[in-house]
């Protein structure tokens, strides 16, 4: 599938989604902000993805927002004070928010590459993958004191439970640049790679040959951590073994192992 502002491949279970304004750096417009939540969406529907990898075209993961849409800034405002269920469409998120948060949603794994830079609502897009292979000297910054503004696209639900409050706190308030290195350092890179790209979709390639079913229900246990008591994270992990133990694809996860085979999954 192909858009404008965002490219989305699917082969043997891995989606490879890639940002797709290189010459801007994949600076975010409001095509762009569209694209991603779409992409996110078609692939909640398909049942051919088993990960995702999440990327930039060209030198730059996202260099942040189009300068261009500052300009808009003033009428957005506008509307979403006037109208605001309109600017949600349903949901908990505001377009911009939706991009970022879309692909924790997804059921399935994501795994963010980034290099060059992931700046201000780059940076936020960049906290939406369950795992970020960043390149060491990826320049990352949540920059929009800059600019006089807050985050307002989930660094604040996506970004402390990496860091800590006030690591999260620092980042805000000085909007410092940060490198790779140093984002591993602080837990927001999963780990540093010299190929982001090429190491996440070996990583992907290597989630997509694991149960699928087992898979989606990690994600789902622990993405819920935050919101559960401690008994209810008990209670998940008995709700959701229960249901593997002798399921199809369970079984044959054991079978493959025992016969030294590649599963053949549904």
């Amino acid at each position: 599938m192909m858009s404008d502002r965002v490219l989305v491949n699917v082969n043997d279970g891995v989606a490879d989604v890639r940002l797709n304004r290189p010459e801007k750096l994949n600076a975010l417009d409001g095509a762009m902000f569209k694209a991603l939540a779409d992409a996110g969406e078609s692939l909640k529907e398909r049942s051919d993805v088993r990960a995702v990898v999440l990327s930039g075209e060209g030198r730059s993961f996202c260099a942040g927002l189009d300068f261009s849409s500052f300009q808009e800034m003033g009428s957005s405002q506008e509307k979403n004070e006037t109208d605001p269920e309109d600017a949600l469409q349903g949901r908990i998120t505001h377009l911009g928010q939706q991009a970022a948060w879309v692909w924790q949603e997804l059921e399935v794994p994501v795994i963010g590459a980034i290099s060059g830079h992931a700046l201000g609502a780059g940076f936020q897009i960049a906290m939406g993958p369950d795992i970020r292979l960043v390149h060491p000297d990826t320049k990352m910054s949540v920059l929009e004191i800059r600019w006089g503004l807050v985050p307002d696209m989930g660094a604040s639900v996506l970004l402390p439970p990496l860091v800590g409050l006030d690591v999260a706190k620092e980042l805000y308030f000085t909007g410092r640049m940060i490198s790779g290195t140093e984002a591993a350092q602080l837990g927001i890179a999963t780990r540093v790679s010299e190929n982001p790209r090429a190491d996440a979709l070996e990583l992907a390639a290597e989630i997509a040959e694991k149960n699928p079913e087992a898979i989606r229900r990690m994600k789902t246990i622990l993405n819920g951590i935050g919101g559960r008591s401690t008994a209810q994270r008990f209670a998940a992990e008995r709700e959701h073994i229960g249901a593997l133990i002798g399921s199809p694809n369970q079984k044959e996860a054991v079978s493959a192992f025992f016969e030294k085979r590649t599963p053949k999954f549904t």
